[in-house]
């Protein structure tokens, strides 16, 4: 499949499920791609590359590192893009092999869990943050944004890339909890406070879904739960910002 076509597919989740591929768009996603060291499967760049700040650097770095570079027009390259200004490079990457029977727990660890959380942009800088502040790994539950998704990826700027991020289910992700004696608390507004609370060395958080919260399983399931006290005036925080106060609070 020429790698305009294979671009373009890729902004379905089938299609990237089906392949194991995904695609990172801009300068930054691709020169974060690079460095990360997952498996390039190839290039498209457009005229345009040259004009963005660092193009002609990363036009440079592909040809050097043997990707295969597919150079085709501006008018082809919207045609795969996502952006409203596209910088002219599109890269794609091979999905890393992650699952919960390949991850390495540490006797002191901080697991993000996802409950559903849809926004691309929401899930994008909760994976960031969760790789900034140290975090074991950020597991997404059903019903959660595909973690490869173009936009997904844009928001953490790649840090899915060496961050641990995968997909799971509830079953097979409880089990491992209990194997591992790892504690659950979930995010809630009936929480407890969260700045009060002593976290114990091995422990999952849960954010919920920004418009219904916690599903019924993880409220059942939850140790403990969690809330940011904030200003009555206020209903609630965006779940990207709450994950992130919380995993700052909770940090070993």
């Amino acid at each position: 499949m020429k790698l305009l076509t294979l671009a373009r597919d890729l902004h379905r989740r089938k299609a990237r499920e089906k392949h194991s591929l995904f695609i990172a768009e801009g300068v930054r996603s691709v020169e974060e791609l690079l460095r990360s060291g997952l498996a390039v499967r190839g290039a498209l760049v457009a005229p345009q590359l040259a004009s963005a700040p660092r193009g002609e650097a990363l036009r440079r770095q592909l040809d050097q590192s043997r990707v295969e570079v597919s150079e085709v027009s501006e008018k082809d390259f919207r045609s795969a893009a996502e952006t409203e200004s596209p910088q002219g490079v599109i890269a794609i990457g091979e999905v890393p092999t992650r699952s919960l029977d390949t991850l390495d727990i540490p006797l002191v660890c901080r697991i993000l869990v996802l409950d559903a959380v849809q926004d691309p942009g929401n899930v994008g800088t909760i994976v960031r943050t969760a790789a900034a502040l140290g975090a074991t790994a950020t597991i997404a539950l059903p019903g959660t944004v595909d973690l490869w998704n173009p936009k997904v990826i844009r928001s953490s700027m790649g840090a899915q890339f060496y961050h641990s991020a995968f997909h799971a289910d509830w079953a097979s992700l409880s089990r491992l909890l209990d194997a591992e004696k790892i504690e659950l608390w979930a995010a809630d507004a009936r929480g407890d406070p969260v700045d009060r609370a002593r976290a114990v060395k091995r422990l999952a958080i849960v954010v919920g879904n920004e418009g219904s919260g916690l599903s019924a399983e993880i409220r059942a399931r939850a140790d403990r739960t969690i809330s940011l006290p904030i200003a009555t005036s206020v209903e609630s925080l965006n779940v990207a910002v709450a994950a992130g106060i919380i995993l700052h609070e909770l940090r070993p």
